[in-house]
């Protein structure tokens, strides 16, 4: 049985826009789900449909995670569910932080929101998790703010703190957009390293078809709400049957040959 099941989920915002359409996914415990596509492709959307994030919107379909259904959960079991079995990394680490507390204090009333800790205990628990996710000099660095870090840095930051509750499922919403091919290639490795020794399944979404080659399993294909194409890592980088997947696979810089004159380009109704 898979941990997270989607069907038919539908995402209508009040302006008359459906930004998803009858989208169907299913994640197993332990494993990667690239969700890809273009910008505006429903990507995020889906993401907050799942943890019930999403204000003025109205939400169909069905969402079950081990064996609960999330649509029929109110706001309260929501709330202990998110963070503790559900956590999320989102795009832009600098806006989800507060800038006026340190980082340890963000990370310890986190853990602290779900267990019955003391200050100290959560602080030692920040700390650890700081040294999990390769902050260097993590007793130091806890009394730092978040923009006394760097980019990658505040998105090990975030790692840690969506991983102090030791979640079943990690959503990372685009964790390596904006940084440099260096320091994405640590946070997939950590990310990579998280999966293999806690065993945690992660939906990992982007537009970076290299991103996903290098950590997912399976991958699904969204252009326009839909999901368009859908197999393992395998079959859809070496057989896309869709022209809009091979058309992002084709954006892909490549070593091995020859650079394009020109992207290609598809016709479409946004």
């Amino acid at each position: 049985m898979s941990l997270l099941t989607v069907r038919e989920l539908t995402v209508d915002f009040r302006t008359g826009v459906r930004a998803v359409d009858r989208l169907d996914l299913d994640l197993d415990a332990g494993q990667v789900l690239g969700v890809v596509g273009e910008s505006g492709s429903g990507k995020s959307v889906t993401s907050l449909a799942v943890l019930g994030l999403l204000q003025g919107a109205t939400v169909g379909g069905r969402i079950h995670f081990d064996g609960q259904e999330l649509t029929a959960l109110d706001q309260r079991a929501l709330r202990r569910l998110r963070g503790n079995r559900i956590a999320m990394v989102f795009q832009d680490p600098l806006s989800c932080l507060n800038p006026y507390y340190p980082v340890a204090f963000q990370i310890a009333e986190a853990y602290r929101a779900h267990h019955r800790a003391g200050r100290k205990e959560a602080h030692r628990v920040a700390v650890r998790m700081l040294e999990r996710v390769g902050i260097p000099e993590p007793e130091r660095r806890a009394r730092s703010y978040p923009h006394e870090f760097s980019g990658g840095m505040r998105q090990r930051v975030m790692i840690a703190m969506a991983l102090c509750l030791e979640p079943d499922l990690l959503i990372a919403d685009e964790p390596t957009t904006a940084l440099d091919v260096t320091v994405q290639a640590q946070i997939l490795d950590l990310l990579r390293e998280l999966r293999e020794e806690a065993g945690t399944a992660i939906m990992l979404i982007t537009h970076d078809m290299g991103v996903v080659a290098g950590l997912a399993d399976h991958v699904v294909v969204m252009h326009g709400g839909r999901a368009v194409e859908r197999g393992t890592v395998r079959d859809v980088f070496h057989r896309p049957q869709q022209a809009y997947t091979r058309g992002l696979l084709a954006c892909v810089p490549r070593i091995d040959g020859p650079l394009p004159h020109r992207l290609p380009t598809l016709e479409a109704t946004v």
